[in-house]
């Protein structure tokens, strides 16, 4: 296996609402960073994720290209899903030894629509979406098979609230979780609040990556495992996916001083802490995580990025970046970083 590394990330100030900036003008910025970042104009392989239905519009992607520049003609792909999987495409890419350069990112504008309604047209179209579950009726499904108390919940959400504030990027919430149940057993503090948002990393192979940065994140695993759609064939208290490709990944080699976990909801943490085998010296989600700002489909990436940025500042030497797509963490991806 060639040797892949993170060498630059970088991410918009996120927002809680519609700012008025189309996805090109929201992207921009975000790529013009990493340039600057890598002195780079040009990458080997590009890779976008995002999602048509968050959008509204088929295609949506072809337009963000504006952001990118495609002439002289480049190479392209994207995924319909959070840029996490987009740089683990661009990771397989380098694989391949004949590029050593390539460009992630991921957007979304949650702002735009309802997104408990549009986060219901993922579910299964024969069984589970003619009910009419949304991603917080699913969501408290689970928090309920979990069985979390009240406490840990809360403590979560504060803590992440905290350590938002102390984070540019993320929103600015305050640190009185707000009352109210949208449903049981949820509350408002419980759950990701709606953020537009894009992010973008750099990846390099070998030798290119030690001169494009001082400290490269290096991949020294990553792997990604899925579960059966249908929620009943599944025990909504564990995430037996996230164990198996944190295995696969490797997060038990070695002590993780860093964990940013794709965590949507409270409870989805001590549920994916588990499944990873997380020891109590682990900090969580620093960066406060998507308690404290969640642009969808770029919020995954955001995990990685920020795992990554802890081994760029010399803070870290071994980190581990989580996402997650579809209901009660169906689909989970795991990365561990190492200087």
């Amino acid at each position: 296996m060639k040797q892949v590394a993170i060498v630059a990330f970088a991410q918009t100030r996120h927002t809680g609402h519609d700012t008025g900036l189309s996805e090109p003008e929201l992207i921009l910025p975000v790529i013009e960073e990493v340039k600057a970042r890598t002195g780079l104009s040009r990458f080997g392989f590009t890779c976008s994720g995002s999602c048509d239905y968050l959008a509204g519009a088929p295609f949506s992607f072809v337009s963000a290209l504006d952001a990118i520049g495609a002439w002289p003609p480049i190479s392209e792909s994207h995924v319909e899903m959070d840029g996490a999987w987009a740089l683990y495409e661009a990771w397989v890419r380098l694989q391949h030894g004949d590029v050593d350069t390539a460009l992630v990112y991921g957007f979304g504008k949650s702002s735009q629509g309802d997104l408990r309604s549009i986060m219901t047209l993922q579910l299964d179209p024969y069984y589970l979406a003619p009910l009419g579950l949304d991603q917080l009726s699913y969501a408290a499904l689970q928090a309920a098979a979990l069985g979390a108390g009240r406490d840990e919940l809360d403590a979560i959400a504060r803590r992440s609230r905290a350590d938002g504030r102390r984070n540019p990027y993320a929103l600015d919430l305050p640190d009185d979780l707000p009352g109210g149940s949208p449903v049981e057993p949820l509350k408002e503090s419980d759950v990701a609040p709606v953020t537009d948002g894009a992010a973008a990393v750099v990846l390099a192979a070998g030798d290119r990556a030690r001169d494009l940065c001082a400290n490269p994140a290096w991949i020294a695993g990553i792997a990604h495992r899925i579960e059966p759609h249908y929620l009943g064939l599944r025990d909504l208290a564990r995430s037996p996916s996230t164990a198996d490709a944190g295995r696969a990944a490797g997060v038990g080699k070695g002590p993780v001083e860093v964990a940013e976990l794709h965590a949507q909801f409270t409870h989805e943490e001590p549920i994916l802490r588990r499944a990873l085998d997380l020891p109590d010296g682990t900090v969580i989600n620093p960066s406060g995580g998507p308690l404290a700002a969640n642009p969808v489909m770029a919020t995954g990436l955001i995990r990685i990025g920020e795992a990554a940025r802890r081994i760029h500042d010399g803070a870290a030497r071994r980190t581990v970046g989580h996402a997650t797509s579809g209901p009660c963490l169906q689909h989970n991806l795991v990365t561990v970083l190492e200087a």
